[in-house]
């Protein structure tokens, strides 16, 4: 009996400590970093601000959390498509055309939790969440160079120049609006396109097998 009131006691605790995150994650979707403040969050939330505080004792370890969450999120589901493609060349493909999709359905979270310009504290915990999505691209590069399919490169610098491009390309400030919402799947599917095929040709892929690639990848929402 004292065991299952733990367990219950732990579920409890995890559901409040995930609801918190949340409330952060959708502050962040709204208004980008600066939206994350400690009392709306509770509101959000439901819970006291002495109860967020009591999880994340400052701002700074709540926004690390919600990093966490989300770069874990992102990766695994990039990882996942690349996983399911049938080669080393579709599966860089299809990692790069998901990371993008994604983060053009939620444009302003996924700026904001990447690289939104904001104060070095805050910048310091996204630090890792950019690496790690650096290395997951660099090692379907080096896969798709080892089977064959792209010529020998420094895949460090690749990974994080294509990573730049798509940032900037799809959800960055210049990035092109999506337009109204009828018009949002027509629109998103053609940017995250045209950034993949970017990002196929600069990494070496011939134009027509490039294209062809991009033609066969399914994007999020799609299969």
């Amino acid at each position: 009996m004292a065991y299952r009131r733990t367990e219950n006691v732990v579920r409890r605790l995890n559901a409040r400590h995930d609801a918190i995150v949340d409330a952060a994650r959708d502050a962040a979707t709204e208004g980008g970093m600066a939206a994350i403040q400690i009392v709306p969050v509770a509101a959000r939330a439901g819970v006291a601000a002495g109860t967020v505080y009591r999880y994340f004792p400052s701002k700074i370890e709540l926004i690390g959390a919600l990093v966490e969450s989300e770069s874990e999120s992102e990766i695994k589901a990039v990882r996942r498509a690349a996983d399911a493609a049938p080669g080393p060349l579709s599966a860089l493909a299809a990692g790069v055309a998901t990371f993008g999709a994604r983060a053009l359905r939620r444009r302003r979270l996924a700026w904001a939790v990447i690289a939104e310009p904001i104060d070095s504290d805050t910048e310091s915990v996204r630090l890792k969440y950019r690496r790690d999505l650096a290395a997951e691209f660099e090692a379907r590069i080096r896969a798709a160079i080892d089977g064959g399919h792209l010529p020998e490169q420094d895949t460090e610098r690749a990974a994080l120049g294509m990573l730049g491009a798509m940032l900037e390309g799809l959800i960055g400030p210049l990035a092109p609006e999506p337009g109204d919402e009828q018009a949002a799947h027509a629109r998103l599917r053609e940017a995250v396109q045209t950034l993949t095929l970017f990002a196929l040709r600069g990494l070496g892929v011939v134009d027509a097998h490039a294209r062809g690639l991009v033609v066969q990848t399914v994007l999020p929402g799609e299969g």
